[in-house]
């Protein structure tokens, strides 16, 4: 999923490991945990698959120069005082998705998943989804669908058989989470009507 994610972004711009790390959290809830340690690695594998390389790096400004006072003492405060903002201002690696990395992120996002219940994982798609073709765009919505039917009728037997065995806290829990299905089942029947209506009126046009 990091990688997809990873991908996604640098389809839109060339960014640094620390500007990835702040849009993979403004943008995707789900990955709002990612850390350097989880990123740099995922960057370095996608780095030696060719998927992306670094296209630049941004050195900070340099500081001014150390003045010749003819005072050895003088001139060794001055730099020591600069050291701090040199390091500040060391080069940053900025990456760029290459050919190799487009073509992998679309095998990526049209990837049928081995588990269509995994939530981070179809939000994730879903975000990029209107990098899919249509069919694949309703095939990913319909299988979502599909899934959270499981999981509701699944929901719905176990809160039936355990509902007299838990406490009421426990039991309005279990009935958040099939209202929270249901709401998602009906955004998602949403979605598919408004893909199949656009579908359908690009057909007509053509």
């Amino acid at each position: 999923m990091l990688e997809l994610a990873i991908l996604g972004l640098l389809k839109e711009s060339d960014l640094h490991g620390y500007e990835l790390k702040k849009r993979l959290a403004a943008t995707l809830g789900a990955f709002s945990s990612v850390s350097f340690g989880s990123l740099y690695p995922a960057l370095a594998r996608l780095e030696a698959a060719g998927a992306v390389k670094a296209v630049e790096a941004n050195p900070g400004p340099a500081g001014p120069p150390v003045p010749m006072t003819g005072s050895l003492a003088a001139e060794l405060a001055t730099f020591r005082a600069r050291r701090p903002a040199a390091r500040a201002g060391r080069a940053r690696k900025v990456y760029g998705i290459t050919n190799r990395g487009h073509q992998l992120f679309e095998e990526l996002l049209a990837a049928d998943s081995s588990s269509n219940d995994d939530d981070r994982l179809f939000n994730l798609k879903l975000a990029y989804a209107r990098y899919l073709p249509p069919d694949a765009r309703l095939g990913l919505l319909e299988r979502r669908r599909a899934a959270l039917i499981e999981r509701l009728a699944k929901a719905r037997a176990s809160f039936r058989t355990g509902r007299e065995r838990v406490d009421t806290y426990t039991r309005s829990l279990m009935e958040h989470g099939t209202e929270t299905t249901e709401r998602d089942i009906s955004w998602l029947d949403r979605l598919i009507a408004e893909e199949r209506q656009t579908t359908n009126h690009k057909e007509q046009d053509q």
